[in-house]
């Protein structure tokens, strides 16, 4: 069998509240979109009694022997949901502990390929109940467009908005365990009525992500690197995505974006930095 090309999408929070608890999960609420910087996954059916998952590329070698991919076809075996074995081969792009969901939106895609090719049959519910298994953001890969993530655990998708943007990411992650364990206080939900404006620059420059604070007290230099990018012209404004450590600035045109960069990379010799846009 021919090997299935999937673009696994990198996704990133324009904005992020923690709005409280529940067990042992923050509940959070966002407004996401994704990018073209992606992974690139081939897979294809195989006769064998066990899947096969390799990892290549610039950041492979930081992925665990169990990881979002094993753990995804782990609980589909167990549910008796599959009855072929699959190899899965993933070029990762996306740098690991970045704030850009590497990982999880692997795992999305491959459920999302599992059901549209008719190898799993499962209802949208049992999709995000499954996705929920693997991980809390999982279930965002599942529309891979722009959405607001509300405090209630729903989703609301809007349609595409062009956005282009300068992803900074320093030569060490952010541990999302750790960074949420700190979290001592709660925002306010304000994304419960969401509308397609909140994508707007205006509204975005008046939100924040709440670990922000957080992050850069425990990694001082994201401080720096934020602050060095809202200085520059033309940059309509910078935020952390996620947990970090990847520092997002975003533009209007892709020209701006490209003069930012080429600053960035000679003022942060050892910074990761790359240019996308929102799909």
């Amino acid at each position: 069998m021919r090997y299935h090309n999937i673009k696994s999408h990198a996704k990133i929070n324009l904005a992020l509240n923690i709005v409280g608890k529940k067990k042992k999960l923050h509940k959070i609420e966002s407004v996401i979109s994704f990018l073209d910087l992606h992974d690139e996954i081939s897979i294809k059916k195989i006769k064998k009694e066990h899947h096969k998952i390799q990892f290549t590329g610039e950041f492979s070698s930081s992925v665990k022997v169990e990881n979002t991919v094993s753990k995804l076809l782990n609980i589909i075996d167990k549910k008796k949901l599959l009855k072929d074995k699959f190899q899965i081969v993933i070029k990762k792009n996306i740098p690991p502990k970045a704030g850009l969901g590497g990982g999880s939106m692997n795992a999305s895609s491959i459920l999302n390929f599992l059901s549209k090719k008719s190898f799993i049959k499962l209802s949208k519910k049992e999709i995000i109940n499954i996705s929920d298994l693997i991980g809390s953001d999982v279930k965002l890969g599942i529309h891979s467009r722009n959405l607001i993530l509300r405090s209630n655990n729903t989703i609301k998708t809007f349609p595409k908005k062009r956005i282009f943007v300068l992803i900074v990411k320093p030569n060490f992650g952010c541990s999302t365990k750790k960074i949420y364990s700190k979290v001592k206080k709660f925002s306010k939900a304000k994304f419960n009525k969401s509308k397609k404006r909140m994508f707007n620059f205006d509204y975005l420059k008046k939100y924040k992500n709440d670990l922000e604070l957080i992050a850069f007290n425990n990694h001082p230099k994201l401080k720096i690197l934020k602050n060095f990018l809202e200085k520059i012209s033309d940059i309509e404004f910078v935020r952390m995505t996620g947990s970090g450590s990847a520092i997002v600035a975003y533009f209007n045109s892709d020209k701006k974006c490209d003069e930012i960069a080429k600053k960035v990379k000679k003022k942060f010799k050892n910074c990761w930095c790359k240019i996308s846009k929102t799909i």
